[in-house]
């Protein structure tokens, strides 16, 4: 089977690692032959590869830096309409679903001749209702808020590629999160950024602008073997609980992944190597607690001055079902300092913009900003396809988009919030010598206003908003050399 992986642009080369680790486990092995494409050169938003259907369930399980997974149905050329809908009504739907479930299906298109996706979408919806109601007598009802079955289209400007999509809801929703701070960071982004800083378990890792945790609940996870789709998996008994401050539903074992509600998944053979696959995790996890079997010796910490961030973190870090309380500090960044008084290490961080650049104000209060910072955490979609042609959905976000870059030209212009850039950096210089910096932001500017050469810069996307991880290598201050009496 042919599949596609999708991840945040600017993350193609640690996904590629990644799936060449998931496809050299022995259980995924045991699943059959894996052929992974060769990474790509240039940001395509994903990676192909070829593997048997049961591997599915293993990338949707193990992958942290995923988005989706796709399962490709069929590919040919068109030229008009009508070629999609007979493309897509010869497909043999009723072996993957029935027509008692509900149904979305999705378009994107790079330099399409098509004059309108929306159209497009239309026929290929048609094609799969009249060819489950022609062979079964009925039609499934179309859902696109919450669907058993997700059903996605690629147009080029000569092909079109038709997948189902196994993941369901986004992977990014791994169920810990029950709020979020300013600024959402999503979680497969910042798996990937773990990936490129080149953080391994056990060595110190600190957030000195932790916010909700999402950096530090991810490397915490990946230290213990726990995989990112543990709770939608059903790996644990209850599952986690939201706060009164949910935002959201949380993610749960009864969403589960998409594959789930897919005909051939729930074959005895499936089901058993979906068995397979969990309790190999489980042993594995057991296995690292041991390793690690306490907050302190995962060497992960934090800091955040806002108060209500840090009882986010907190809530997060359980739910995550990570270690005794994690080890998290309200405190103001200037005023952070190494962890144990190591001399090397990696911090990571995402300083705030928009609200959140108020780095001395209050404590969690709230604002307009906050608002369309969370629709655009909950709306942007993740897939492959960056260059879409614009839909009306689309031109709201280019929208949200160009106002948050106007919000953070605005702060970045505030002289307070100037200053401060200027004595973190002087704080970085005095008091983390030895220590690799990777700070995750979208301005462009921020080495100059933190006075600190960048020795790397990886382009990527965080949501909509283009970024920037810098490298910074702080180097150890040398001993003051101490000059004798006689001289």
């Amino acid at each position: 089977m042919r599949f596609f992986v999708v991840c945040p642009g600017g993350l193609e080369v640690s996904l590629a690692q990644e799936l060449a680790e998931i496809a050299q486990r022995p259980d995924s092995k045991a699943l059959g032959a894996w052929v992974i494409d060769p990474t790509p050169t240039s940001p395509t938003g994903g990676i192909g590869l070829a593997a048997p259907i049961s591997g599915a369930m293993a990338l949707n399980l193990h992958s942290r830096i995923a988005s989706r997974v796709l399962l490709q149905m069929a590919q040919a050329p068109y030229r008009q309409e009508e070629d999609l809908y007979k493309l897509a009504s010869g497909l043999a739907w009723e072996d993957w679903f029935t027509s008692q479930q509900t149904l979305r299906v999705d378009v994107t298109a790079h330099r399409s001749p098509l004059k309108s996706l929306n159209f497009a979408t239309l026929k290929i919806k048609d094609a799969i209702v009249d060819r489950l109601r022609d062979v079964t007598g009925d039609r499934p009802s179309i859902d696109t808020a919450f669907p058993d079955v997700r059903v996605q289209a690629h147009l080029t400007a000569t092909q079109i590629t038709i997948y189902l999509d196994t993941s369901g809801e986004a992977l990014f929703k791994r169920g810990w999160r029950d709020e979020k701070g300013d600024a959402p960071l999503k979680e497969n982004l910042a798996a990937g950024i773990l990936s490129i800083t080149g953080w391994k378990p056990g060595q110190t890792l600190f957030d000195p602008m932790c916010g909700s945790g999402t950096f530090l609940i991810e490397a915490a996870q990946m230290a213990l073997a726990i995989p990112p789709g543990a709770i939608r998996a059903g790996m644990y008994g209850d599952d986690a609980k939201p706060s009164r401050l949910a935002y959201r539903p949380l993610i749960t074992s009864a969403h589960g992944f998409g594959f789930q509600r897919l005909k051939p998944f729930n074959e005895p053979a499936e089901q058993k190597r979906w068995g397979n696959l969990k309790e190999t995790s489980l042993a594995q996890m057991l296995e690292k607690r041991q390793q690690f079997p306490n907050v302190d010796s995962l060497r992960i910490s934090g800091g955040d001055i806002n108060e209500k961030l840090v009882s986010m973190f907190r809530g997060n870090w359980q739910r995550a079902q990570l270690p005794d309380q994690p080890a998290v500090r309200q405190v103001d960044a200037l005023a952070s300092k190494p962890p144990g008084n190591t001399h090397e290490g990696v911090m990571l961080l995402n300083p705030p913009y928009g609200e959140r650049l108020v780095i001395k104000g209050g404590r969690g209060q709230d604002r307009d900003s906050r608002e369309s910072q969370d629709e655009e955490y909950s709306s942007e979609p993740e897939n492959r396809f960056e260059l879409n042609l614009e839909t009306g959905r689309q031109s709201a976000k280019r929208s949200s988009r160009e106002s948050l870059k106007k919000l953070q030209a605005q702060e970045e212009q505030d002289p307070k919030f100037v200053e401060f850039l200027c004595q973190f950096g002087q704080h970085l210089k005095d008091t983390f010598g030895g220590w690799n910096i990777f700070v995750l932001t979208a301005d462009m500017a921020l080495p100059g206003q933190l006075r600190i050469k960048e020795s790397k810069r990886t382009p990527l996307f965080n949501g909509p908003l283009e970024c920037r991880l810098f490298k910074f290598e702080m180097h150890a201050k040398r001993p003051a050399l101490k000059v004798s009496e006689e001289d």
